[in-house]
């Protein structure tokens, strides 16, 4: 065993410490660090399992030029002659990075510095436009910076918590979790949530509001005035440190009562009681994420929610104030060097002539981009248009994570000359690239990332690079070094980059900028690699220990005064159709991004394994769908099919799909595909909240259900769904063949030939078949088929392929698709971490563990991460839908 090594999660923006610690037989032990002020040891189910993830299956080891392997000289020496002759052809800005909140702060910096600095072209976006532009749109307009005034503990501290758009417990299940504790110590602690689902976040809630979609400004526009009406207005704060308060107050009083009644879908005994605690109680938090920020009106969202904090004084004091809890590990980095397009390094402005002579002289570039480059939505559409002919794409994958993806992946296809940087061989962004780039992962890859507080922390390498992969810095520095630039890129490694990028943010500030990092702007390489988690600003030691802003003023405007923004309600979608419903989307618990981690390890598959689509009940009624129907969804041209998951939680008239499932495993789940390209006017943030779909039952004949011990490498089906478990694959099957061609079509999905079948079982009256095939005492396959959903126990299934079946009359058993008595059956999990399925848990509380504590204690769920506590909760009230149960 090798020495633990202290690194930093490379999941949301919470920026948990990390313990990870190589073993003898490959594998790294995880462990949450104590030390960390993120989490305190505490990690979510992702962070459990990475560990699990770091196998070279399918990573990119070698550099390549379409299907050829070259060398690193060869593929870079193509990649700087393809950008140099497309900009001496057709200028600067016909090139274009769109890079990652999943690389680390000096690759953003480099990235940065060659795009703007020496090509001259600020066409430079990240991923985390589709997370917090808003956010940062939002900070800038009110702050004049993009500020977090407050920090983590503030959660803690606060006596009041509204969350706004934002599954805390499945998107940032550490902080919840620091919620959820604070709130058993301190109950009077009152905790709202403001989304359209009733989330898992509910859990911890005492009061619900199930408002409509993109009603948030109507909502704190109500309550703005509302405080005045009360007399809660902090008029000292005002006059001293703020302007504009009587015109959004205007703006704000111009709403009646009825009219965000309406917009809202409240009633007024619940807009009141809301109002009413938000009055009465100064330590407020209101913690927002991406329910706000996806929206066409992300950026008046924020403003409208800043100004409720700004009218009342309740900002950078404990346990007060407005936070925006970031969606990447990284995302926060990336704006502290302008990763942005929008953006100079650290926190200065492209459209300000003085921070741009600034920043050129300090980096001695011939050239300095001086206005703004292509906005991520914009990027690509100039993509698709031939504006941009070369594009150089870094750890993300847009295919499947921007809006209008199948307009997204023509452009690429399309583009002249496409770079890609990334880890993995197959996705939906890596097989249309002229040239691939092995990327470094995480546990190889060093440097530092900033969480949602400001608190830079480091990211370890702990593994040797696999084959010839390389940092994203070292492979954008030898570009330039190709291009002409050798002086300025000649970096020894990451604590070069970092001490450059600290001494930039230090230049003629004496003040005027918030980030600063004059503290570290020194560290040699070993102290950088021994650099403990810092907050900025750090412009000495004794401030570099978490600090908050604001309480006493000192804004980053002209004048140190905030401004406040009359936002205006904005105008309601127009659906096509009294029919459509509206679609809403985000992530689920236990996967990440596009999967291309996270589907390595079967555990965190286990709890949802297929794509699907959380619908109400009555909606459900309305359309003949039933319980885990496969439905399709349509908007505009587009189409996904997904199963259906019926849910009292879900808001009638609107539905939920998960972002995570992308061409590699599912046959039609990218709900990217549907979303148009609508972005706020202001952050250019996409809106993916608020989209009219049409929702019907998917005109499949069969369906089925299929563990095999080898994937195929081409699933024969109609619809599929793939996911690792134990032992092997699952798969969900849907077929729109006769019956006379199903036995045969079921066996080529799973890769096994309908002759060698071990045992074939058909119910004449049903049509029902089951098909298994052994080796020795192995199962290799088997597949259970029905004309409805099949209701095959799922785990059951899953654990056959790791059981002995010598026993060859007990063998015929197994077509049933249920467990034996003798058998034991877990049941849908709940408890990725342990295993532990729903029916365990019920058996649990059937024997008398009807709390928490009882059922952790009697089968281990929910004691480790934590992240299902609130499934488990459900549960013990029998309130918690599961698919194909």
């Amino acid at each position: 065993m090798t020495k633990p090594v202290k690194t930093t999660c490379p999941y949301c923006g919470v920026g948990c410490g990390v313990i990870a610690t190589p073993q003898p037989d490959g594998s790294v032990d995880i462990k949450g660090d104590p030390d960390h002020p993120a989490n305190f040891g505490r990690l979510c189910s992702k962070g459990s399992a990475l560990g699990e993830t770091m196998d070279l299956e399918d990573r990119i080891l070698y550099p390549k030029i379409g299907e050829n392997t070259v060398s690193w000289d060869d593929a870079l020496d193509m990649v700087a002659a393809g950008f140099r002759e497309t900009i001496d052809n057709y200028g600067p800005d016909s090139v274009a990075f769109y890079v990652s909140g999943q690389i680390l702060t000096e690759d953003y910096y480099v990235a940065n510095k060659l795009m703007k600095g020496y090509i001259g072209s600020a066409n430079i976006d990240t991923n985390s436009r589709l997370c917090m532009a808003s956010s940062v749109a939002g900070h800038k307009r009110a702050f004049g910076s993009d500020t977090v005034p407050g920090l983590y503990e503030d959660l803690e501290l606060t006596d009041l918590l509204i969350l706004v758009g934002s599954n805390l417990a499945w998107c940032h299940p550490v902080l919840y979790q620091r919620v959820a504790a604070a709130k058993q110590e301190r109950p009077e602690m009152k905790v709202v949530l403001i989304d359209p689902r009733r989330t898992m976040t509910a859990d911890i809630a005492d009061m619900h509001l199930a408002i409509n979609p993109d009603s948030d400004c109507h909502l704190f526009m109500g309550l703005l005035a509302a405080l005045n009406d009360a007399g809660t207005i902090n008029q000292n704060y005002i006059d001293k440190h703020t302007n504009g308060f009587e015109a959004a107050l205007e703006e704000a009083c111009k709403l009646t009562s009825e009219e965000i009644l309406k917009a809202t879908g409240l009633g007024q005994a619940t807009l009141n009681e809301f109002y009413d605690l938000v009055i009465r109680t100064e330590k407020t938090v209101t913690l927002y994420s991406q329910g706000v920020n996806q929206s066409t009106s992300g950026t008046d969202k924020v403003n409208a929610i800043i100004n409720c904090h700004l009218a009342t004084g309740r900002i950078g004091r404990p346990g007060m104030g407005p936070f925006s809890a970031t969606g990447q590990p990284n995302a926060m980095g990336g704006r502290e060097v302008g990763g942005l397009a929008n953006m100079l390094a650290s926190h200065m402005d492209i459209e300000n002539p003085q921070h741009r002579d600034l920043v050129q002289g300090f980096w001695r570039s011939p050239t300095i981009a001086e206005k703004p480059g292509l906005k991520a939505v914009d990027l690509f559409k100039a993509v698709g248009d031939g504006k941009i002919k070369a594009l150089w794409i870094m750890a993300t994958n847009p295919v499947d994570s921007l809006p209008d993806g199948d307009a997204i992946e023509a452009a690429i296809k399309a583009c002249p000359f496409v770079v890609v940087s990334d880890i993995l061989a197959e996705t939906d962004t890596v097989r249309h690239a002229d040239i691939v780039l092995p990327s470094a992962g995480w546990g190889e890859k060093d440097g530092t990332v900033t969480n949602s507080e400001r608190a830079i922390s480091r990211q370890r390498g702990f593994l040797p690079f696999p084959g010839e992969a390389r940092a994203d810095w070292w492979q954008m520095a030898e570009v330039a070094k190709r291009m002409g630039f050798d002086d300025a890129f000649t970096y020894a490694g990451p604590a070069d980059i970092f001490r450059e990028y600290a001494t930039l943010t230090t230049l003629s500030n004496d003040g005027v900028r918030d980030l600063n990092l004059a503290a570290l702007a020194d560290l040699d390489a070993t102290e950088f690699d021994a650099l403990e988690t810092v907050y900025w600003p750090a412009r000495d030691h004794a401030s570099s220990k978490g600090k908050r802003f604001f309480a006493d003023g000192g804004f980053f405007t002209p004048d140190k005064r905030a401004r406040f923004l009359p936002v205006k309600a904005p105008i309601e979608i127009e659906r096509a159709s009294t029919e459509q419903l509206t679609l809403n989307t985000g992530r689920v618990r236990d996967h990440w991004h596009t999967m291309t981690r996270t589907a390595k390890t079967a555990r965190l598959s286990g709890h949802l394994a297929e794509p699907y689509c959380e619908i109400h009940p009555d909606d459900a009624e309305a359309r003949d769908i039933q319980p885990a129907d496969l439905v399709t969804i349509t908007a505009a041209t587009a189409m996904i099919t997904v199963r259906a998951l019926l849910s009292s939680r879900q808001k009638p008239g609107n539905i939920f799909v998960p972002i995570h499932w992308t061409d590699q495993f599912a046959s039609s789940g990218r709900v990217d595909r549907l979303i148009p390209p609508l972005t706020d006017p202001f952050s250019g943030q996409p809106a993916s909240k608020n989209v009219p779909v049409a929702v019907k039952r998917a005109a499949l004949h069969w369906h089925g259900f299929a563990v095999t011990r080898d994937l195929p490498t081409n699933i024969a089906a109609d619809y599929w769904a793939k996911a690792k478990c134990d032992g092997g694959w699952r798969l969900e099957l849907g077929f729109a063949t006769s019956e006379a061609n199903l036995a045969t079509a079921a066996a080529m999905a799973c890769g096994e030939d309908l002759e060698n079948v071990s045992i074939q079982y058909r119910d004449k009256a049903t049509g029902q078949q089951t098909l298994l095939w052994f080796h020795g005492d192995r199962l290799t396959a088997a597949v259970f088929l029905a004309r409805r959903p099949v209701s095959v126990s799922r785990i059951w299934a899953v654990d056959q392929l790791t059981a002995s079946h010598f026993d060859l009359t007990a063998r015929s058993k197994l077509a049933a698709g249920r467990a034996g008595l003798d058998q034991p059956d877990r049941g849908p999990i709940v408890c990725s971490c342990f295993s532990v399925g729903a029916n365990e848990i019920r058996l649990a509380a059937q024997s008398g563990n009807r709390t928490l504590a009882a059922i952790g204690k009697a089968v281990s769920a929910g004691t480790n991460c934590g992240s299902c506590r609130s499934e488990i909760s459900a549960i013990l009230e029998e309130d918690m839908p599961l698919a194909a149960e």
